[in-house]
């Protein structure tokens, strides 16, 4: 285990899976996690032999605190100095207006994609503060810089995670922590068929008529911030499509 070590948030699909799987490739040992036990076992079973590098799989649900106290300061002793955190773990759901508005889902939004990001971030800087080059990426979205009609509270979510990754560029300097923020726009992956609760038809409109990002392109671009010299910190990063120029403007043949 004399490898650096990633940990990453979110990991069965998407952005998560990805960026593992960019870590497992580079030669990093990597700690994955999710609420999908199956897949993240089925993931980590697959990166340890194409890669041959050491992968954990580590199943909670971010929205429960103490499930996520326990998972991280229970990690093995080999895994305890994590060198990058990657808060990958968020998702929308509904697009509804706020007159009519799902409590479950403003709820479910809310505590993954923010108290979860805190409960994570709490634990795992306790193993980051000896880690050479420590470094948090906190996942973002174009959705936390500008508001669009239905995204209210999706939008008020990545607001937080916004100013949170400002916080903690303040108050990790003197740890030696490293701060970055990447806010993707449109990327094809999971994340509208969650929004619209498993409706492909809908889901699959999102995406019609241009070239969305891929989470292979937030993978890319995270790999690339986390390799700059100590001495460089790219704050913050907002990636989109060519076709797309703010969240709510697309150019579609």
């Amino acid at each position: 285990m004399n490898r650096p070590i990633a940990m990453v948030t979110g990991a069965s699909a998407g952005f998560g899976e990805a960026i593992a799987r960019r870590f497992a490739q580079e030669g990093w040992n990597v700690i994955i996690t999710g609420r999908r036990a199956e897949r993240l076992h089925a993931l980590a079973e697959e990166l340890s032999q194409t890669h041959q590098t050491d992968i954990y799989a580590l199943p909670f649900d971010v929205r429960d605190a103490k499930a996520v106290e326990e998972a991280i300061v229970s990690l093995p002793e080999e895994w305890k100095t994590i060198q990058i955190l990657v808060n990958n773990a968020g998702l929308a759901v509904g697009r509804n207006t706020i007159d009519s508005g799902d409590l479950e889902d403003w709820e479910r939004m809310i505590d993954t994609n923010v108290k979860g990001l805190l409960y994570v971030t709490r634990f795992a800087v306790e193993h980051m503060r000896n880690a050479e080059n420590a470094h948090i990426v906190n996942i973002g979205s174009i959705a936390g810089k500008e508001v669009y009609n239905g995204g209210n509270v999706y939008c008020a979510t990545k607001f937080a995670v916004d100013a949170l990754t400002k916080a903690m560029r303040v108050e990790f300097l003197p740890l030696g922590i490293r701060v970055t923020q990447i806010s993707p726009g449109a990327a094809e992956t999971e994340f509208s068929m969650v929004r619209f609760k498993g409706d492909e038809e809908k889901a699959a409109k999102v995406y019609e008529g241009y070239k969305a990002l891929t989470a292979e392109d937030i993978a890319d671009t995270l790999w690339f911030a986390v390799t700059r010299p100590p001495h460089v910190c790219l704050n913050d990063i907002v990636i989109m499509p060519a076709a797309q120029a703010n969240s709510f403007t697309f150019f579609k043949n």
